[in-house]
């Protein structure tokens, strides 16, 4: 959901940024600032951290981090979200972040296999097809932010999965 500049109680910037730790993962390190579909330059984000986190982890501890991820994200998009006055502002972007670094964990370790979870991803975050949408628009605060995208994630691993035995 996004809403107008003109509803904001602080217009979101790099001083906004700086100003508090939580503003600076919830808007992806700048990410979100992006004039033009911040939600897709944040998911892109999440591509440097899997290729970064994914060979140095085990995959239980790679799942302990996204979890842990996910709960931190919880606490700083509603601290975001509340100085901003909007609960989920597009910019806040660490939601697609982290539910994506979810669909990579998921997807092949193959430059095609992720571009398409990509696309799957921000099909799914965008459209929100149901019950995405119900959630976004009736769960508020950090856990609303975070959980539309988590069942966005869902649905590009479910069509992931579908691809891949099909083409098995």
């Amino acid at each position: 959901m996004t809403t107008s500049h003109d509803e904001l109680k602080v217009q979101p910037g790099w001083r906004f940024l700086f100003s508090h730790p939580a503003h600076l993962l919830s808007f992806g390190f700048g990410s979100g600032l992006a004039r033009k579909a911040p939600g897709t330059f944040g998911t892109l984000v999440a591509f440097p951290f899997y290729w970064y986190l994914a060979p140095r982890l085990s995959d239980m501890l790679f799942l302990l981090v996204l979890i842990w991820a996910f709960a931190i994200g919880v606490w700083v998009c509603d601290i975001t979200g509340r100085a901003l006055g909007v609960a989920d502002y597009g910019g806040i972007v660490w939601d697609e972040v982290v539910a994506f670094l979810l669909v990579l964990f998921f997807t092949p370790n193959e430059p095609a296999w992720q571009l398409l979870a990509f696309l799957l991803f921000r099909f799914f975050d965008i459209v929100k097809p149901p019950p995405i949408r119900h959630f976004d628009q009736h769960w508020h605060g950090g856990l609303g932010v975070m959980f539309d995208d988590l069942l966005a994630a869902g649905y590009a691993l479910l069509c992931l999965a579908i691809l891949k035995t099909v083409l098995a």
